[in-house]
């Protein structure tokens, strides 16, 4: 695959080469700092990131919007930004609900907080920077009209540039409002599309491997990341019920497939990991699949037992567990891997063999972990390979805690 995309990527590569830029080295990139503008309490954030980050803090501080902001960004390469915001209550909803800029004297607590006329333009910004390419998009109020879908927000800048710091230099696709431009051999901007509707990213709606690449292979990666935050324990899980088998090396959203996954990683992923997982959680036990006329059903065998728990006995937890370790073993590992609170319905002894398990995945994948859980915090942030970003809310406004600003990534916003 990678000797395929260099190929496609060498005969388009030529009106690149004035800028010297290695399309090859795209493969494999990792994000080094995630930007968020305006959303929720995400006034102004950025974070860096690493191999393997740990983002905590208190409740109410902000966790869940930066794992809001992943997913949205991963829907724009899905064609479903829109959609999601829609979902969350529309722009109105979803953007910093603050001051534009808080006085000293309000930081301070020395007076009241005010509401003001907003000075600034309507934008939710997102963006990440990674060491090869970085991309950012733009979402603000919708051109008056008398459509039904007036309401609806409209993208008004879009931008795919190569390393960590935006520079008009750098800039390899620029999409303002409808107008899209890719920079040719010459280093000068192209035309590639006029009339690219305000609800569709380019990511989505134009992706040339001849006039674009960088916005295919983006987009391709974008649409590799997974997300795990509603993986299912109840009593009425379909993880519990046997489930028609197929090769598996990606664990669904849901985990309906754990055990074909499971089943998968036994066959042709790591089975000495799978079984060292299960052993390092429960001591003596052994994970089976049962498979009968096609199907498969997930069974954990322990010492002390005469017969192996189904299940649809398993504790709430134990399951939890399984689905985690299916996730963190797959055969297929992404380029970004996020949890979101992991820890839920596990015992806190649970914990250290998950974030053993963390840190393994951590080898092959991005992961970014999203975690209040004390045990799993210390686990994970005794590890010299994980990155630890605090978050606390002042003002209502979510700030990194424990990294002084001058030490926190270079981040510059495409302007409008």
């Amino acid at each position: 695959m990678r000797d395929a995309w260099c190929l496609v990527l060498a005969t388009s590569g030529i009106r690149h080469q004035a800028s010297g830029i290695n399309r090859c080295a795209i493969l494999g990139a990792v994000l080094q700092a995630l930007a968020v503008g305006d959303y929720r309490s995400l006034r102004d954030l950025v974070l860096g990131l690493r191999p393997l980050t740990l983002v905590t803090g208190p409740n109410g501080s902000g966790k869940s919007n930066v794992y809001r902001a992943l997913r949205l960004l991963a829907g724009a390469a899905q064609g479903q930004l829109i959609t999601s915001l829609a979902r969350e209550g529309g722009l109105a909803s979803t953007l910093w609900a603050g001051p534009d800029q808080p006085s000293r004297s309000v930081r301070a607590g020395e007076h009241p907080l005010e509401g003001t006329t907003r000075k600034r333009v309507v934008s939710l910004r997102l963006g990440f920077a990674g060491d090869t390419f970085s991309y950012a998009i733009d979402l603000g109020l919708p051109t008056p009209s008398l459509s039904a879908f007036a309401r609806e927000p409209e993208i008004k800048r879009e931008v795919i540039w190569t390393g960590a710091t935006y520079r008009r230099a750098s800039v390899l696709v620029d999409r303002r409002g409808g107008l899209v431009q890719g920079r040719n051999a010459e280093g000068e901007f192209d035309v590639i599309l006029q009339d690219l509707p305000s609800f569709d990213t380019m990511l989505t709606h134009y992706a040339d491997p001849l006039r674009a690449p960088e916005a295919l292979q983006l987009r391709e990666q974008m649409r590799g990341w997974r997300f795990y935050d509603q993986l299912r324990t109840d009593r009425d899980a379909p993880a519990r019920r046997p489930q028609v088998g197929t090769h598996t090396p990606v664990l669904g959203d849901e985990g309906a497939d754990l055990a074909a996954a499971l089943q998968t990683i036994d066959e042709i992923g790591d089975r000495d990991a799978l079984h060292t997982a299960i052993d390092d959680a429960f001591p003596g036990a052994r994970v089976e699949v049962l498979t009968g006329d096609g199907a498969f059903e997930v069974t954990l065998r322990q010492q002390g037992l005469l017969r192996p728990l189904r299940a649809a006995e398993l504790s709430d937890g134990t399951l939890r567990y399984l689905l985690l370790t299916a996730a963190l073993l797959t055969p297929r590992p992404p380029e970004l891997l996020v949890l979101n609170e992991p820890e839920t319905s596990l015992h806190p002894d649970l914990l250290p063999a998950l974030a053993r398990l963390v840190t393994a995945a951590s080898a092959s994948s991005q992961v970014i972990v999203v975690s209040h859980a004390p045990r799993l915090i210390d686990a994970l942030a005794s590890e010299p390979a994980c990155d630890l970003v605090a978050l606390e809310r002042r003002h209502g406004e979510t700030v990194v805690s424990n990294i002084a600003w001058q030490e926190q990534p270079p981040w510059k916003w495409p302007g409008r």
